[in-house]
């Protein structure tokens, strides 16, 4: 349930996503997993960067006033848009605190 930090890549969208376009981040790592495993716990999956939810867009960046994804990035709907227009898949991303 937080979102995962290090070097990734987007491999796919997801034409079908409840959000206003979603862009599917490599996560886990071959790295992650192994490090999750020494714990006995999951490392998750399904990470994406996102828009808001189909048909509230009009919140805009009020969204950020509280952490609602599970591990995803949400940003607003212009955002995603525009991130999905000048990324590929296959860009490296990196995830930073």
């Amino acid at each position: 349930m937080k979102t995962p930090e290090g070097i990734y890549k987007i491999d796919g969208r997801n034409p079908q996503s409840s959000f206003h376009l979603a862009l599917h981040v490599s996560y886990p790592s071959d790295e992650d997993d192994k490090r999750v495993a020494a714990r006995g716990v999951s490392a998750g999956y399904d990470i994406m960067i996102h828009g808001i939810q189909n048909g509230r867009g009009w919140i805009g960046a009020f969204h950020r006033w509280s952490d609602w994804t599970a591990g995803c990035i949400a940003v607003t709907d212009e955002e995603i848009e525009e991130l999905s227009r000048i990324t590929p898949d296959g860009t490296t991303i990196e995830i930073r605190p």
